[in-house]
């Protein structure tokens, strides 16, 4: 018969020393696990959602400045004017965000307006636009924009046909966009989608 170089373990005890050692590290393990948790997941919209926003027990971030962000607006060479702005937290992570009505600058005549939602994050260098609730290519000019309980409220200007001169809007609308399933849903108070003014 061959004796084996490694002891027999089949008869060993194990001893109150033993299975407190193996608890305390099975409570390290635990412990630091409970540490590295990821962050905490907020709203935003799919593919858009920024890294590093702030935990939900630190100091909210300001409020986005309009005036260090490019808005998607095609210009030629005039710069971008921002009409209205009203801030809020839309999404509920405790961070504002700030809704803004910008055009270009054409100094005559009354540009159609883009309204953009802009968000900021702690690692980001500028605020940046996150959702267009109104596209330019609309010719819609924005005359009042408020939030109000997570709720973005616009008063729109638009034209009925392409024949009303771009002076002189001939339509109201008054839409409401809320966040809802990642998304910015639009709705329209008061049962009509527009009205003649």
């Amino acid at each position: 018969m061959q004796i084996s170089d490694v002891p027999d373990l089949a008869h060993t005890h194990p001893r109150p020393v033993h299975w407190l050692a193996t608890a305390t590290a099975m409570a390290a393990v635990v412990a630091l696990a409970g540490l590295l948790q990821p962050d905490a997941a907020t709203a935003g919209q799919a593919g858009t959602e920024p890294a590093g926003r702030t935990a939900p027990n630190a100091a909210p971030l300001p409020a986005p400045d309009t005036a260090a962000v490019d808005f998607p607006l095609e210009c030629g060479g005039a710069k971008a004017l921002v009409t209205k702005e009203a801030t809020g937290d839309l999404d509920g992570d405790g961070n504002p965000e700030t809704v803004a009505a910008a055009r270009c600058d054409a100094g005559s005549g009354t540009p159609p307006n883009g309204l953009y939602v802009l968000t900021s994050t702690e690692k980001a260098d500028a605020p940046r636009v996150v959702a267009t609730l109104v596209d330019p290519a609309d010719r819609q000019s924005v005359a009042d924009l408020q939030i109000r309980d997570g709720v973005v409220r616009a008063r729109l200007l638009g034209y009925s046909g392409p024949d009303v001169p771009g002076c002189c809007p001939d339509e109201e609308h008054n839409p409401t966009w809320r966040w809802k399933n990642g998304a910015f849903v639009r709705s329209v108070g008061g049962g009509s989608e527009s009205r003649s003014v």
